[in-house]
């Protein structure tokens, strides 16, 4: 039976009911819902590395064309999460998912009707403001609707359908290119479409968003459905909230705007700094490998497509598994020495390539593929991170600016790695750069972060 609430429904009151409601299939429901959805934005995201050699022969691309056309989604994606934060802290979380998640399956069936490279560039500069605004407001979700007790595993274990969808796009592209060619792939990302209108058919507000913006009637409803269906999960009655599940500080505050302000504001400003220093390494040298590697087989080592393509795919398979430890590990070690040594290990990996200077294809798989495992298992704990660091009010802001300097890495990693190759250094130096990068990251993660596990969120950012 769900506990009345008042019209003064507070978010204390939410926060300490949220933090008592044991896991059952309700949130096992909305992961996977949410989960489906983020697992084709990601097989979206990377299609573009693996369709590009094929696309590049097609159209007669230059070099300057293939950076083109793997960063402008990127481009796009720094946008969309900049304006999906400011968005999702105003209209809600679950409205601007399924607007994103549209807009990007229309984009990928009509870019299967591309014949030339502007329209092209054109709908990936479209759908990257759709991904860009999807991912950092699901994150911002996830975590509200999340209790303090595992909620490093419980969120990373949704955050893992991302790497996920980026190993499986792998997979897929490597198997369906070298007999249908590139268009079917965009067409089969168009599949995460349906799941919109489930979006709002199935998935209540968060609570914790409508009481933090002066909705008290309406987070009550929300709150009231998601123990209602708990309870029907569980088979008996919720226990009663614990009267000092959240501090007095986050009780009754006036509702307030999220404002950019407020990311720089007293505890907060520090907290940016590092989680935007992390964001941005992190991602630069995610995307600065993973979006040359099948044109670095093909090029640098004269291997087929299909050859180039499974080879690439390693990497993303190493880099799933580099997420599956930090879900397994976040919650005993924490936040801080999981982004310090993921970023570490990165460097490691990195600096042992660039001694090499990858020689051959066996070394680039092999040393690409464990730096992989441990930036991935420092990108997906972003998603977790971030959004414990920042109030209710301006969360959601504060995972998309965390998004917009991911998209800046995302731009950069290619073109650095793009021009230090094409410079004629060697690729020994290429790798010798990004481990220098993710060298001063991890030097800032280790220092400066702030731990977080064990804390609910009105603990962390009253």
């Amino acid at each position: 039976m769900s506990i009345a609430a008042s019209p003064e429904t507070t978010q204390r009151d939410i926060a300490a009911r949220l933090e008592r409601l044991p896991m059952s299939r309700w949130q096992v429901s909305i992961r996977l819902i949410i989960g489906v959805v983020t697992f084709f934005e990601a097989f979206d995201q990377l299609l573009i590395a693996y369709t590009l050699p094929v696309i590049g022969r097609e159209w007669h691309m230059s070099a300057t064309a293939s950076t083109t056309t793997l960063t402008i989604g990127s481009i796009g994606m720094l946008i969309g999460a900049l304006a999906s934060g400011w968005a999702a802290d105003r209209i809600g979380r679950v409205k601007v998912i399924a607007l994103c998640v549209a807009g990007t399956a229309l984009c990928s069936l009509a870019m299967t009707l591309s014949t030339a490279l502007l329209p092209f560039l054109i709908l990936r500069f479209v759908q990257g403001l759709a991904i860009g605004g999807e991912v950092p407001t699901a994150a911002a979700y996830i975590a509200e609707i999340s209790r303090a007790r595992r909620r490093g595993r419980f969120v990373l274990m949704y955050e893992i359908v991302f790497p996920a969808g980026l190993a499986v796009g792998a997979l897929v592209a490597a198997w369906i290119i070298p007999h249908f060619g590139w268009r079917p792939l965009y067409a089969l990302a168009a599949v995460p479409g349906i799941a919109a209108v489930l979006l709002q058919l199935r998935i209540p507000e968060s609570p914790r968003w409508l009481a933090a913006h002066g909705h008290p009637e309406k987070a009550e409803r929300s709150m009231a459905l998601i123990e209602r269906r708990v309870e029907a999960s569980i088979g008996h009655p919720l226990p009663a909230p614990a009267a000092n599940a959240a501090p007095p500080a986050a009780d009754a505050v006036p509702a307030k705007r999220s404002s950019l302000r407020d990311l720089f504001a007293g505890r907060y400003r520090r907290r940016t700094l590092v989680v935007w220093t992390i964001w941005f390494v992190g991602y630069l040298a995610n995307y600065g490998i993973t979006s040359w590697l099948p044109t670095l087989y093909k090029g640098s080592f004269h291997l087929s497509i299909g050859q180039a393509l499974w080879y690439s795919t390693a990497t993303s398979v190493a880099g799933l598994a580099g997420c599956l430890i930090a879900a397994l590990v976040v919650d005993k070690l924490g936040r801080r020495l999981v982004l310090a040594a993921g970023l570490g290990g990165t460097t490691a990996m990195l600096v042992v390539l660039g001694a090499l200077g990858a020689g051959t294809p066996a070394q680039l798989l092999v040393w690409s593929s464990l730096a992989a495992m441990f930036n991935f298992a420092v990108n997906v704990s972003l998603y977790l991170y971030t959004p414990e660091l920042y109030p209710t009010r301006s969360r959601a802001l504060g995972v998309s600016l965390g998004g917009v300097l991911n998209r800046l890495g995302l731009i950069l990693g290619p073109i650095l790695v793009g021009a230090l190759y094409a410079g004629g250094t060697g690729l020994g130096t290429v790798f010798l750069v990004l481990g220098a990068i993710c060298f001063a990251g991890a030097l800032v993660a280790g220092f400066f972060a702030e731990e977080t596990k064990g804390r609910t969120l009105e603990e962390v950012s009253p």
